[in-house]
């Protein structure tokens, strides 16, 4: 039984060492992705991140630390989310202004779970919707469904 608890426990993630992108991040990201001419690397806590733009869209990949590719965020539009999803903002979150909205692609053949607003989450592809009221952030979670679900204060 202690076995079956600690199997269906999350998986923390590793942080990486060093600040040194991996090669095999970057031999992965060019088989993914091409070789974009604005692409920016960083070593960001528990992923290499790479930044660039693709079809007009910024875009973000993100790899672990076996440099296999976790999955990819680009910024949408408000208007991209299920219609759905925006009339349930729209009423529930009035007094909010919509500052981005970032659609998360899982890379659905590796287990690792992603990490966003400083939130670890199982992967699936949704969009997070940022927030803001005064000096309060958040973000919501949106499914492909159209279900939202309040996901971080950031």
């Amino acid at each position: 039984e202690t076995k079956k608890e600690l199997k269906t426990e999350k998986q923390a993630l590793r942080k990486l060492e060093g600040s040194t992108v991996s090669n095999v991040a970057k031999d992965n990201f060019k088989a993914d992705f091409g070789n974009p001419s604005d692409l920016v690397w960083k070593r960001s806590g528990v992923f290499d991140e790479a930044s660039f733009t693709k079809d007009g869209k910024e875009w973000k990949a993100f790899y672990d630390i076996t440099g296999k590719f976790v999955g990819s965020t680009k910024v949408m539009t408000f208007g991209d989310l299920p219609a759905v999803a925006q009339k349930d903002i729209k009423a529930k979150y009035k007094d909010y202004t919509v500052k981005r909205v970032i659609y998360f692609d899982d890379n659905e053949a590796n287990e690792t779970d992603m990490l966003l607003y400083g939130k670890q989450f199982e992967d699936a592809d949704n969009y997070f919707v940022e927030l803001s009221k005064g000096t309060k952030n958040i973000a919501l979670q949106v499914n492909l469904s159209g279900d939202i679900f309040f996901f971080s204060e950031f």
